[in-house]
């Protein structure tokens, strides 16, 4: 596969001791999904909304669970539908982890049009696809023989660098969309077009690859991230901008990077914000499997995101106004970024408080807004967000918080 230029030279670094999120503004989530316990094999991740157009305050949202397979949720935070992974091939193998979900409505494959929910199966290193039906319902309609979507073998596959971050890409001519996946470990984007299998299931190919940066030119010399020896400056979170083409990149440790993408082939990356740890030394030490900082920020540090940089969506006003949402894993903050001309500029930034009902969010991955009203209690839109410690309660747990989109701080409708 061809593999595009890289624009910029960067780094990032680890999720250590980290800035406090002093002076922003708070905003409070309204509803909550259940808790879900890691160690009964459910631990949520990333969010995606499914509007209904006929009935909008019936929209559903669409959340992974990693092991724990998909939920589905009524605008009430009430899980309506469960779909497990699939199991593994043989005994010894990696059963089915799904990790980020994307929704596209009104995407023809083959002689259909569907509304379809689509997973990143990082267990097995494929791309899952579910219809969504008139009701909000969920079918599996992924093609029985899906090709893996990085690993040259099944054996590989066990070695889990493997599909991890999801976004689609719609056809701005209304045929088959393509997805853009992460792979984990690994600084290497792909594009995969979704297609009718022949037998009324969808299947994909892969049809280009960009492999983003994993050292970077600092003013002290040459940085690269602090990490696990053998691991690469993943991306995770992602969103495609289908009013210019534009792919928005998470390197969890790097920042934020700006790519074309044209008729499924990326053009040229550009890292358009950096991580507050971006060039800043640090070792790994094997016993505590942590990375310790051995000097100073570096100069060519961020200012607004601490690392992980993670979950990315993107909000549209009425007036052609747009608006890039940004979680900041490290501090818990979600920045924001105004791109209405392109190159993003940042706006500022909140975070999501607790209430009386409801806490707030710690470490979020994921993140979906809609701008469309669903309904009396979303009038203005939804904000839905991963919560990495949800609380109270004595086992550790995560969830999804709903936020009504007209209480963020500097929300565009």
């Amino acid at each position: 596969m061809r593999t595009a230029a890289v624009v910029g030279s960067l780094v990032l670094i680890p999720l250590l001791a980290l800035p406090a999120a002093a002076g922003l503004p708070q905003v409070r989530a309204s509803v909550e999904t259940q808790p879900y316990y890691d160690d009964e094999g459910a631990d949520a991740d990333d969010p995606a909304v499914w509007v209904d157009h006929a009935r909008p305050e019936r929209s559903r949202v669409v959340g992974t669970l990693k092991n724990g397979g998909l939920a589905v949720f009524d605008l009430r935070g009430t899980q309506v539908q469960h779909i497990a992974t699939p199991p593994a091939p043989t005994p010894d193998a990696e059963a089915g982890r799904f990790n980020n979900v994307d929704v596209v409505q009104g995407a023809r494959v083959g002689r259909r049009v569907l509304d379809l929910a689509v997973v990143s199966d990082r267990g097995r290193d494929r791309i899952r696809v579910y219809a969504i039906d008139r009701a909000g319902v969920l079918t599996d309609v992924t093609t029985d023989a899906p090709p893996r979507a990085f690993s040259a073998t099944e054996a590989e596959v066990d070695e889990q660098r493997t599909a991890y971050g999801l976004t689609v890409v719609p056809d701005p001519d209304g045929g088959t969309p393509w997805v853009v996946v992460s792979r984990r470990h690994d600084t290497r984007l792909g594009v995969f077009r979704l297609a009718d299998d022949g037998r009324g299931r969808v299947t994909y190919r892969r049809v280009d690859t960009v492999d983003l940066p994993a050292a970077f030119t600092v003013p002290a010399g040459t940085w690269s991230p602090c990490l696990e020896p053998g691991e690469g400056p993943q991306v995770e979170g992602m969103v495609f901008d289908p009013t210019d083409g534009t792919l928005y990149a998470a390197q969890e440790d790097v920042g934020i990077w700006r790519i074309p993408v044209r008729a499924g082939h990326f053009g040229r990356p550009t890292l358009v914000d950096k991580v507050r740890e971006f060039g800043r030394p640090a070792t790994y030490d094997p016993a505590t499997e942590e990375c310790t900082f051995t000097g100073p920020p570096s100069p060519a540090a961020g200012r607004y995101l601490t690392a992980d940089a993670e979950g990315l969506t993107i909000a549209y006003g009425k007036s052609g106004q747009k608006q890039l949402l940004a979680s900041s894993q490290g501090d818990s903050t979600f920045v924001t970024y105004d791109i209405t001309r392109g190159l993003p500029k940042h706006t500022g930034g909140f975070t999501i408080a607790d209430s009386s009902t409801v806490d707030g969010v710690q470490h979020s991955d994921g993140a979906a807004v809609i701008t469309t009203p669903l309904g009396r209690d979303y009038p203005h839109g939804l904000l839905v967000v991963h919560d990495g410690e949800n609380s109270p309660g004595e086992r550790e747990s995560t969830n999804f918080k709903f936020v009504c989109w007209e209480r963020v701080p500097g929300s565009i409708r």
